[in-house]
């Protein structure tokens, strides 16, 4: 209340309001007898206002009618509004009737009193919002009338957007764009593709059509930008739309999807540009909670390379199953430091404890895991970009097989129960030193599953947004305007982005009995190509004419096309959709362990051909990277094209300006 008095809008609305409880008062005396009140009505009228006009008042504060801001009132006010005229007038009407019984007074101006009442104060709410901001029907704000009679600079012009899906999404963005003035947009018109709307209105702007014809609408109603507003549309839906979109040529954004609306609003804040998440288009992940948080929650639960793109989401994946305590482990100190920090603001009760080390010191994770005893670990720590392990190969065995050998070991010893290994595809008939080290380790990780301690592997592709994905490098390199580097025509990867991969690890971990490699469904294979177009065109250019695509040849290691599975493998569904599941094969211990001795010495010699042909022996499938078997592909020179550089030229100095 003391906020409330200090404010002068609250003074103005008193006064307003005054005035209306008396003219409504007075006016219900008028009209009941058609303007020619008698002396005795008007003696009525001015002993009865004076202790009408304070009580209604007080009722008014009571339901906190001056708390709300005028240019937003909205239903709920006029609700209010409609309860505390109600209530003041029925309490003035039992008091008279109580003490006068009516008796010298007429008992219809009471009704026309409220009725007035109603009229009167929510009538100055509404006139308040449609004069400060643009009604439905596009009519000018008190602003712009200002700008008109006093000769000011009209407002800046306003882009025109469009807006896919004429629903409650693009009905709330609509709302929010003429709510702030800051926004400098008007919107056209809606595209649906349900035909019981098209001729429609959404607060006075049409709905011009289904989403097939953009091309035309578009173009005849002049836009400049195009947002959809479709957040719950399927991944072949969204791509269906994006096709469509991208044939205008013209900026696309969206609103985020289902599952990044964790409150369920839709802001114009939340807009974004369309991202290659859209395109790649995956549907949400069902995730068997009950089944997690048996595993996850009251739990000690220790996760290795917690400051990565992976090992960092798998934390804010785990935190929301509240575990006994999670502990973050990584050997990067700023990695560490921002993720505590994140976790901190977003996970305040959750128990986590920040420890700075590396995988490769067996004697420092035994301490550790000695002290803590967790239940659950999930090892995210590796060595993953192909060309720089296979240059350094000796650091792929100290990380990569040692120290999952350490991590795997100090599990065992204090009897996890649970405990889950991060792999890659890389690792399906591996051709680069990276995916035969992850090889390995999904061989340490079985040889230590033993019943009830349910030690597994979770294979799975590329991520959307880790810090090695290609589609990082592709928007830098459309930062500067290209070339966009591509290191084949027909290579291909799996892809999926990092929250999808975490939340399928984390429910596979429910899932395993011990020994297991599950195996993520990553859907159909992209070319890297494909995807480098795409991204181009979504950045408002046009693939080889604005900016120049061009072929640099495979680099050490990498293969056209991955695998998940090796032919021979028995693969079998799970109860999940996206979760596939392999037995691995039978383990010798003895004799792992003496080959990853026989590796650790040539590591240290930092003997990269003796460590390659002791890998081979290890891994009869894995077959080195040989350059001679890429000489049937000659990558293509970069072109001195005077007209493309001209071109990012002049856009550059447009974006500038």
């Amino acid at each position: 209340m003391r906020n409330i008095i200090r404010t002068k809008n609250f003074y103005v609305m008193l006064l307003l309001d005054s005035f209306f409880v008396t003219f409504s008062y007075f006016l219900a005396y008028f009209i009941r007898f058609e303007g020619d009140i008698p002396n005795q009505e008007w003696s009525n009228f001015k002993a009865t206002i004076l202790f009408i006009l304070p009580f209604k008042l007080c009722v008014f504060v009571f339901f906190r009618l001056y708390k709300g801001m005028w240019r937003y009132t909205s239903l709920v006010d006029l609700l209010n509004i409609l309860k505390a005229t109600s209530i003041s007038s029925g309490l003035i009407i039992l008091t008279i009737l109580f003490t006068y019984r009516f008796e010298g007074f007429p008992r219809s101006v009471f009704v026309l009193d409220w009725l007035l009442s109603v009229l009167f104060i929510s009538g100055i709410r509404v006139a308040i919002r449609v004069l400060l901001s643009e009604n439905e029907d596009g009519l000018p704000s008190l602003n712009q009338i200002f700008h008109l009679l006093f000769g000011k600079k009209s407002p800046k012009e306003k882009k025109r957007l469009l807006i896919i899906g004429a629903g409650d999404a693009g009905e709330k963005i609509l709302r929010e764009i003429r709510d702030n003035s800051r926004l400098n947009y008007e919107v056209a018109g809606f595209l649906d593709d349900d035909h019981k709307k098209k001729g429609k209105r959404i607060h006075g702007v049409p709905v011009l059509g289904s989403i097939s014809k953009i091309h035309k609408l578009a173009s005849h109603a002049e836009m400049d930008e195009i947002l959809i507003a479709i957040p719950s549309a399927s991944a072949r839906q969204m791509r269906r739309i994006i096709e469509n979109c991208e044939a205008t040529g013209l900026r696309i954004r969206t609103t985020p999807g289902i599952g990044e609306l964790i409150d369920g609003k839709v802001s114009f804040k939340t807009i974004r540009e369309v991202s290659f998440e859209d395109i790649l288009g995956r549907d949400p992940v069902n995730l068997d909670l009950k089944s997690i948080g048996d595993y996850l929650t009251d739990n000690v639960v220790f996760v290795s390379g917690a400051g990565g793109s992976i090992g960092s989401e798998l934390c804010r994946q785990i935190a929301q199953f509240h575990p006994k305590n999670l502990i973050l482990f990584d050997k990067t100190e700023n990695s560490l430091f921002h993720i505590e920090m994140e976790f901190c603001q977003r996970f305040p009760e959750t128990s986590i404890t920040p420890i700075l080390g590396d995988v490769k010191s067996g004697d420092f994770l035994n301490r550790l895991f000695s002290k803590y005893e967790p239940q659950v670990v999930f090892h995210a720590a590796a060595f993953k970009h192909v060309p720089i392990v296979e240059l350094n190969p000796w650091e792929a065995i100290h990380n990569n097989i040692v120290g999952t050998k350490n991590i795997v070991e100090a599990s065992h010893r204090v009897g996890t129960k649970r405990f889950i290994m991060v792999s890659t595809d890389k690792a399906v008939r591996p051709a680069n030193v990276m995916g035969a080290t992850k090889r390995i380790a999904e061989m340490i990780t079985s040889c230590y599953a033993s019943n009830p301690n349910r030690f597994v592997s979770v294979r799975f592709g590329n991520v959307i947004g880790s810090e090695g994905s290609v589609v990082h490098l592709f928007k830098k390199q459309i930062e500067r305007f290209g070339p966009v580097t591509v290191t084949h025509p027909d290579i291909t990867r799996y892809f999926m982005t990092i929250p999808e991969s975490c939340k399928l690890i984390v429910q596979a971990g429910a899932m395993g009995e011990g020994g297991e490699i599950f195996i993520l469904d990553m859907g159909t294979p992209i070319k890297i190509v494909d995807m480098a177009r795409s991204l181009i065109q979504k950045s408002g250019f046009k693939p080889d004419v604005d900016i120049e695509i061009e072929f640099v040849g495979l680099r050490p290691g990498e293969k056209l096309h991955e695998e998940l599975i090796t032919g021979g493998e028995g693969i079998v569904r799970t109860p999940h959709e996206k979760i596939f599941v392999l037995k691995g094969n039978t383990c010798d211990l003895p004799w792992l362990n003496q080959k990853i001795e026989e590796l650790s010495e040539l590591a240290h010699k930092q003997d990269g051909e003796g460590i390659k042909s002791k890998l081979k022996e290890i891994i009869p499938e894995y077959t080195p990277f040989n350059i001679n078997s890429l000489k049937s592909f000659h990558p293509k020179k970069r072109q001195n094209n005077s007209l493309a550089t001209d071109y990012r030229l002049m856009k550059s100095q447009e974006r500038l300006i």
